[in-house]
């Protein structure tokens, strides 16, 4: 049941006003009916009434006749409308900011074909609106060009190892959707120093990358123990690095993930350690513009579908024989219970184009940063939260 404002001709007035509320069983499909629509049709049922009591029992019927001719005659539930996702359908291809080149991240090789946890996250959203995880196309974009490149429209979806923070979630018309990767800013210094904490780096110089949370972090991080500190700042992160790598600092200070991907391309990667404190949280994931619930929604739930699938031992191997299975959860994930696609203006089987093209998180982290390559960085607090870690998803119902 439901109660409907009544919109009514005024028998006295001649003119539409709104009426009394009457409760009429909610109809499958009904949400909006147009007062207009309603005005306009009890503008023909309207009679007379001869008695005062006669003419408020015939205003409520033709109410509720209007009501239920108007459901008849086409009052549906409003789609998912999303103008960025008739953007994307309209091109052809998700368009999404990614880093200029962090390896296990984003990073294209000598053939343009790009690789990373963030690059699988795009490939992810363009396989569920597609079916194609190569209808995407990627914008290399350094830490200064990123909001803009969002705000403008110049990309969909900015998946670039970027900082969930207050200011950047309130104030420059972005949401975030979610947390990709657990980070904490470190140090990296050269073992000959005999360095052993961040505690040890008073009076050192700091190389750093302007215009990010780092930068900020690292201000914070000696002013509260009143240390002294030379900042040594570049805008790009390979010029950061490149400053390191000459000696022009005495340490190179990112997010610990960076700074392990950026120690491998050094010329003796061993001759440098990661110091192991944290001096921040660095919760990374993407980001959209304000204003299109609809779009933020599929990117929020790509990422909740991976997480989801992983903790269901749902895989990219075994996706399709587990459109059979019986755990209800795993159903209604992989659209053969419900069909929690539409209102995302998606396939029932969102996820199962998902989970085809990139696997569940686990298999996207270990492929591009844990044990199956390079860089060989521990899950830690990106496992499942059944494991240990923060990793956790709304469940799909």
């Amino acid at each position: 049941m439901g109660t409907y404002a009544v919109y009514a001709e005024s028998p006295r007035r001649g003119m539409c006003a709104v009426g009394m509320r009457v409760w009429i069983p909610a109809l499958a499909g009904m949400t909006v009916i147009s007062s207009t629509a309603v005005c306009l049709l009890l503008s023909s049922l309207r009679r007379r009434p001869e008695s005062r009591h006669a003419g408020r029992i015939g205003w409520i019927a033709a109410a509720i006749a209007a009501l239920l001719l108007a459901a008849v005659l086409g009052a549906l539930p409003a789609a998912a409308q999303s103008p960025t996702l008739d953007s994307v359908k309209k091109r052809g291809q998700v368009v999404c900011g990614v880093n200029t080149g962090l390896a296990g991240f984003s990073a294209p090789d000598d053939r343009g074909n790009w690789t990373g946890l963030d690059v699988d996250f795009c490939r992810a959203v363009a396989a569920a609106i597609f079916r194609d995880a190569r209808r995407v196309r990627f914008v290399p974009l350094n830490a200064k060009e990123r909001f803009t490149a969002l705000q403008s429209g110049e990309v969909d979806i900015l998946s670039r190892n970027t900082t969930w923070t207050m200011s950047r979630d309130t104030s420059l018309g972005l949401n975030f959707n979610g947390i990709l990767y657990f980070d904490g800013q470190a140090f990296m210094v050269r073992r000959a120093l005999g360095l052993t904490s961040a505690e040890d780096l008073r009076g050192a110089s700091i190389c750093v990358q302007s215009g990010t949370t780092n930068e900020l972090n690292l201000a914070d991080f000696f002013a509260t123990r009143g240390f002294s500190y030379r900042p040594v700042v570049y805008e790009r992160l390979v010029e950061v690095l490149a400053a390191y790598a000459n000696g022009r600092c005495d340490a190179f200070t990112t997010d610990s993930s960076q700074l392990i991907a950026e120690r491998s391309r050094l010329p003796d990667p061993e001759a440098h350690l990661v110091l192991p404190d944290f001096i921040s949280k660095e919760p990374l994931g993407p980001a959209v513009r304000q204003g299109d619930a609809v779009w933020a929604n599929i990117v929020r739930w790509t990422l909740f579908a991976m997480i989801n699938a992983e903790e269901l031992g749902v895989t990219q191997r075994s996706v399709e024989a587990d459109r059979t299975s019986s755990n209800p959860e795993i159903r209604r994930l992989l659209g053969t219970e419900g069909n929690y696609g539409k209102a995302l203006g998606l396939d029932p089987d969102w996820a199962v184009s998902i989970l085809t093209a990139v696997g569940n998180y686990g298999e996207s982290f270990e492929r591009n940063l844990g044990r199956d390559s390079p860089l060989k960085i521990a899950r830690g607090r990106n496992a499942l939260w059944k494991d240990g870690g923060l990793m956790y998803a709304p469940p799909v119902r």
